[in-house]
């Protein structure tokens, strides 16, 4: 039997892009009422300063600050809502590698969801790290560092799997193609920093 069509509603749609990325294969009505409503919901967050990024072919939306507004009359200036956030050096090197993953990740064709043990990667990043006797205190830090990128939403804990993550395919919008034709350049700048002749690259928490 065929589900009735639901009535798109515009506060739906709005009130979860506030509380963060819509994703088609997690909140399927949300995504069916934005998908109908994008040009509404486009005005509405547009007089908070924002843009609503929809991705249909990668499944994910979210609301970015309008880059005209950090440019606003500073007489009255529109606050911004979504805050950037300095990311660590250590962070920063953690969303690369897994940028570079899901690249070669996308190249080989297939599955469309990128799975990682937590052991896959620990290596991934052990790699780029000067040796340490300390092997405990090492992957102590490297999962601190899993933890945060989970909690900016680019990793996620497969459920009923422990100690797996999905790569969340909103990490594209992040660190974009041009950023990633740069991925040599940038290891290197990693590397001259971890043996101490460079000062770490900087990067900012995207405004997903």
């Amino acid at each position: 039997m065929t589900t009735p069509a639901t009535t798109p509603d515009l506060s739906v749609a709005v009130t979860h892009l506030m509380k963060g990325v819509i994703y088609r294969d997690t909140h399927e009505l949300a995504w069916q009422h934005l998908l109908q409503l994008q040009p509404q919901v486009q005005d509405f967050v547009a007089v908070l300063g924002l843009h609503v990024v929809v991705d249909e072919a990668e499944g994910y939306a979210f609301c970015r600050q309008r880059p005209d507004d950090a440019e606003a009359d500073a007489a009255s200036p529109i606050p911004r809502l979504i805050p950037r956030r300095s990311l660590s050096f250590h962070v920063s090197l953690l969303l690369a590698l897994l940028r570079k993953k899901l690249a070669e990740f996308d190249a080989q064709g297939g599955d469309t969801r990128l799975m990682l043990s937590r052991e896959q990667v620990r290596e991934m990043v052990r790699v780029f790290l000067p040796p340490t006797s300390n092997e405990a205190r090492l992957a102590d830090q490297i999962d601190a560092n899993v933890a945060k990128v989970v909690e900016l939403g680019y990793l996620r804990p497969v459920k009923g799997i422990d100690q797996v993550y999905e790569v969340r395919r909103i990490l594209k919008a992040f660190v974009d193609g041009q950023w990633l034709a740069d991925f040599d350049a940038r290891l290197a700048q990693y590397a001259d920093t971890l043996a101490g002749t460079a000062s770490a690259p900087g990067t900012e928490e995207s405004d997903e």
